[in-house]
């Protein structure tokens, strides 16, 4: 289990803007991953910014709710608290068969605490196929590039840059943006659950 603050700014990208990216620095890691969303039927944990989820990897997988930070360090970039519980890759396979959440961790005690009435209703409703590339970009600053499929069939392209420096996220971003050429939102993209929930299809 951990707790951590994560800041990060989100860039949507074209499939040129991606594997120009892809191509022009060192791969750290390349692997596959899966997100399973869970929410109530009437949206309680949206309604309460909170992002619940199930990861699936090849061999491991973890529980991670996203919940507001209620006191920032910076304004510019999103930033919320994480509260992940590791789950086995049986432990993940038979909750998602379900379609239920794990509750014996921290994850839980935080769903138990702060809905205590509804965590019974917690639902798988969506999810996300990503394809994930751990690049080592400017200034030594880690670069996620991710390619991701949904329900529907629609994919998009993402890259994220995370770190605990806000002033290295802005030099690496500008870096970026100078050397590809992209146009970067002022406000922060669409989560991939909001995209996953846009694309869950029927």
């Amino acid at each position: 289990m951990s707790k951590n603050r994560e800041i990060e700014a989100k860039v949507a990208l074209n499939q040129e803007s991606y594997e120009q990216i892809a191509a022009a620095y060192p791969v750290k890691a390349d692997f596959q991953q899966k997100n399973t969303y869970f929410d109530t039927p009437d949206e309680l944990l949206k309604v309460h910014h909170n992002a619940l989820r199930i990861r699936t990897f090849k061999d491991r997988a973890e529980e991670t709710i996203k919940v507001p930070e209620a006191q920032k360090l910076q304004e510019k970039y999103h930033e919320s608290l994480e509260i992940n519980d590791d789950l086995t890759s049986e432990e993940a396979e038979s909750y998602l068969a379900k379609g239920q959440v794990y509750l014996g961790g921290n994850v839980g005690s935080f769903l138990k605490e702060n809905y205590p009435s509804d965590v019974d209703k917690l639902r798988s409703f969506t999810w996300s196929q990503t394809h994930r590339l751990l690049l080592n970009g400017p200034f030594d600053c880690e670069i996620t590039l991710d390619q991701t499929s949904y329900p529907d069939g629609f994919s998009d392209y993402e890259m994220e840059i995370e770190n605990d420096d806000p002033a290295l996220i802005k030099d690496c971003l500008a870096q970026l943006k100078d050397r590809f050429k992209l146009e970067i939102a002022t406000t922060n993209n669409m989560s991939k659950i909001a995209r996953a929930s846009l694309h869950a299809g029927n």
